[in-house]
């Protein structure tokens, strides 16, 4: 049997970009797909795993999850690292369609 998870995108932020929390939480966050809640969730792949790819680092391979809000599943790929505001604010203008259309 084959499960079909929807997709999104997720943010593991760190460094200069992750000033607004306690620097020991690791997390992706993301928006669920089924109820347009944002989530987060522990990070688990190492940062040494994640590849430059599109002009970001990336974890393409993305892991699955369940939404706190819905309880449905979902899977976060691609996780997108990122390090400063710069970083931050070029993220958010390449993927700020593909964020719009996760949360409807």
């Amino acid at each position: 049997m084959e499960r079909h998870n929807p997709e999104t995108i997720g943010v593991r932020r760190t460094g200069w970009a992750a000033l607004d929390r306690d620097p020991q939480q690791d997390k992706i966050e993301f928006v669920c797909p089924h109820c347009g809640q944002r989530d987060q969730k522990n990070a688990r792949r190492e940062r040494t795993l994640y590849r430059f790819t599109d002009g970001f680092l990336q974890d393409l391979q993305g892991e699955v999850t369940q939404c706190h809000s819905c309880k449905k599943y979902l899977r976060v790929v691609p996780i997108v690292m990122l390090h400063d505001q710069d970083e931050t604010r070029r993220f958010g203008a390449v993927f700020a369609d593909e964020l719009v259309t996760s949360s409807q």
